[in-house]
């Protein structure tokens, strides 16, 4: 008697706390003999574990070679694919779970018996395109990439429709979407006060313009406070941030908390700002967790005029959308906010949770891995 099919979930990233990988993850760890193999300790409830050393660069540092377009040697020379190649050498799996364009080769080099799914994460090619030297290097690079090897894999998935379009228009791979959505939270919408509490959390990257949302405090009702939870990924930038703060006596920021907390801690607030300047590729089309966790939280959004977003907030009645993406834009919404308002969109919110959950959308994973073990037409 054979064992389950074995399927290598494969991740240059933390995988404990990597949201849309730990989704993966609990899916298939009960129907299939998961192994993974990323950065940090092993996830809960995996088979086997392949631990890459935190800190190895996961995208090329090559400039010369390149410049000089040898991107094969640029691929294997990369610490974290070097190791993993190392470590998985004369491992067998019956698949693979690619995350992201940069784990695809590596994957495919596994030569697993029913192929490899590829899920990817953002529009590689243009991840960093407002960075000149990235433009100029690491672009062609990963163009170069995306249409040697995307062409190998048996499915793809990628986080909204805007990306998934790209990929096939640029690479002809036909995409699906898995959003990030959060897991389904059993709650009740809370009643909102006379004080309507705002919360805004994002990494702390200087890209995301954070400032815009704080300064829109200035001109905000007397009745609106915000906090933020800003994670200290550029600690020079969050440093401004804090230091502006200070002369915003209705703004206040709040630690970190897991991955698993977040709803929670949404849950006490009113409306969740998910407003994403597109100073890029990825962000103009971007469908974040925080839209999807402010959902399970019940808890109202104000969004900017970001695509993939409008359309679900329209689509469910779950907030409101700023003009553009300026502090006068998100003013001039912050202005019309009423408590009977909010509720509206709570209301609204408890209806859409379950479909907005990640128990619906991770089904496109589902069907793609389950597909890899039917057999290909010849």
């Amino acid at each position: 008697m054979t064992g389950p099919r074995s399927l290598l979930i494969l991740s240059l990233s933390p995988l404990r706390s990597d949201p849309r990988v730990l989704k993966q993850i609990t899916l298939f760890r009960d129907q299939y003999r998961v192994i993974t193999c990323g950065f940090g300790p092993a996830p809960d409830g995996v088979a086997g574990h392949v631990e890459l050393d935190t800190g190895l660069a996961s995208w090329p540092r090559d400039p010369q070679r390149l410049a000089l377009r040898r991107y094969t040697d640029v691929y294997w020379n990369i610490a974290a694919v070097a190791q993993a190649r190392k470590l998985l050498r004369g491992q067998q799996f019956d698949a693979v779970l690619a995350n992201d364009t940069n784990t695809v080769p590596l994957a495919l080099s596994l030569k697993p018996k029913h192929g490899v799914h590829a899920d990817l994460h953002e529009f590689a090619p243009k991840e960093h395109f407002n960075k000149p030297a990235w433009r100029a290097l690491v672009a062609p690079y990963v163009r170069w990439l995306c249409r040697t090897y995307l062409p190998a894999v048996r499915s793809v998935t990628t986080v909204a429709e805007g990306i998934a379009e790209q990929y096939t228009k640029d690479f002809g791979v036909a995409a699906s979407v898995v959003t990030n959505a959060a897991p389904y939270a059993d709650k009740q919408p809370r009643p909102t006060g006379e004080k309507i509490r705002m919360i805004y959390s994002s990494a702390g990257q200087r890209y995301r313009k954070i400032e815009d949302i704080m300064e829109a405090m200035r001109g905000a009702p007397e009745h609106l406070e915000l906090d933020l939870i800003v994670m200290p990924n550029e600690p020079a930038y969050v440093a401004e941030l804090k230091a502006l703060g200070e002369e915003l006596p209705r703004v206040r920021f709040r630690e970190p908390v897991p991955y698993d907390q977040l709803v929670d801690t949404v849950a006490e607030y009113d409306v969740a700002i998910s407003i994403i300047p597109p100073t890029n590729f990825n962000l103009a089309h971007a469908l974040p967790n925080k839209f999807f966790e402010a959902v399970q939280a019940r808890t109202g959004l104000i969004i900017g005029p970001s695509p993939a977003m409008e359309t679900l907030l329209r689509r469910h009645g779950l907030g409101a959308v700023t003009a553009d993406f300026s502090p006068a834009a998100l003013v001039e919404v912050l202005k019309t906010l009423t408590p009977e308002m909010v509720d509206g969109w709570k209301a609204n919110a408890h209806a859409a949770a379950r479909e907005l959950s990640s128990e619906h959308q991770i089904k496109g994973w589902e069907q793609a891995v389950a597909s890899l073990f039917t057999p290909q037409e010849a």
